[in-house]
């Protein structure tokens, strides 16, 4: 498994914000051409800064998802992990290849000619688990679900019914690609008749309905490292899609949802907690009990301390998942003041204020000694 957390697209493209169309477009011909796979060949890393590439390309270059994007980031245009949901670089290149002048790309890389599609990997998937900040801190094992497709038992993944054969396409005579011309450039794309195949299914099986694939519910478990936080992904090797060629499955990706703590708020591998003390405490000094993530613990709060103040406690916080370092637990002091005080604390406090020389509210009066001095100046008068 490996673990990356999402990036902002305009960070993965280089580009600002404001950038336009046509900055958004060089930008990714610019990155697609550096981390194409068959020019890095065997370097993972490549292949997945290629779909990250693909990924933050698909979605600024729409209007509409690229506002939502700018609006709610990744949740509002819930984007899938690993290139947009592209099995591999060759569907990338089909969805975008226009942007590449055509053929140009394929010169680039290949010389044009036409890739082995019994090769293609199956497609990635996603799912989600919702953690606790402790699980989240601690590491856990969860079991997840999600849909998966399997290859027909039926018809063996070939589509067909049994007993009968597929047809040559038409449209592209069993090549598989088919060009299209624009002015000077000739653009060769996958056929969509008959998806790249071939071949085209003319009786179709009865289980899978020629897809070849019937899906299935897929329950797993899956090892979640101390650490994460919310929107990492931890990659799950193999647990994909099935290829429909024969090739590799693809990967799921797990992506992580944190649940929002009662106590505890998280900046990175640091916890901010904020703690409430009395005047006196605050005043006079105290030993406090606090909480943390692996049970109680005591802050000792020197005399004099005021509202606000921060207090550090070393490596109580959560353990970097990536250089293993273990953060601190931030205490913040803010002084409660009691809405309700005994006819001796109020005492205790006006002589308080009377040793500072402080002006403080007046004593409340009962209703019977309002009215007494009311009328005591009337009477003064009269005698």
């Amino acid at each position: 498994m490996e673990m990356s957390t999402k990036r902002d697209y305009y960070e993965v493209l280089g580009i600002e914000r404001t950038a336009s169309d046509g900055e958004i477009a060089r930008a990714y011909r610019k990155l697609a051409i550096k981390y194409h796979p068959d020019s890095n060949s065997g370097d993972e890393e490549a292949t997945l800064r290629f779909k990250e590439v693909a990924e933050a390309y698909e979605v600024l270059s729409d209007t509409g998802k690229r506002s939502r994007y700018d609006q709610f980031g990744h949740a509002g245009v819930g984007s899938p992990a690993g290139g947009g949901g592209f099995a591999d670089a060759e569907d990338i290149m089909d969805a975008f290849g226009d942007i590449f002048g055509g053929s140009v790309f394929g010169d680039i890389f290949g010389g044009g000619r036409r890739r082995n599609r019994g090769s293609r990997r199956g497609a990635d998937l996603k799912c989600e688990v919702v953690l606790d900040l402790e699980e989240a801190a601690r590491g856990i094992e969860k079991e997840i679900e999600f849909d998966r497709h399997f290859v027909c038992e039926t018809c063996s993944g070939s589509g067909s019914r049994p007993g009968t054969q597929d047809e040559s396409c038409r449209r592209c005579g069993g090549r598989g690609q088919v060009v299209q011309s624009a002015g000077i450039l000739r653009v060769q794309t996958t056929c969509p008749s008959c998806g790249g195949r071939g071949r085209v299914i003319s009786t179709p099986c009865l289980s899978c309905q020629g897809r070849g694939l019937a899906p299935r519910r897929v329950k797993l478990k899956v090892k979640i490292p101390p650490g994460v936080d919310d929107g990492t992904r931890v990659r799950i090797p193999g647990e994909g899609e099935p290829s429909r060629e024969g090739g590799v499955p693809g990967d799921c990706y797990c992506f992580i949802r944190v649940r929002e703590h009662p106590l505890f708020k998280r900046d990175g591998c640091d916890l901010f907690v904020q703690l409430p003390i009395t005047f006196t405490q605050a005043a006079l000094g105290a030993k406090i009990e606090i909480p943390t993530l692996d049970g109680p613990d005591q802050l000792t709060v020197p005399a004099g301390t005021q509202p606000g103040e921060l207090f550090r406690l070393a490596r109580h916080g959560i353990r970097d998942p990536r250089h293993g370092r273990i953060g601190d637990l931030i205490v913040q002091i803010f002084v409660e003041v009691p809405k309700k005080l005994t006819p001796r604390q109020v005492e205790l406090l006006r002589e308080l204020a009377d040793e500072e020389h402080v002006h403080v509210s007046p004593h409340r009066k009962s209703f019977l000694e309002k009215l007494r001095d009311y009328f005591a100046p009337h009477a003064s008068e009269e005698e």
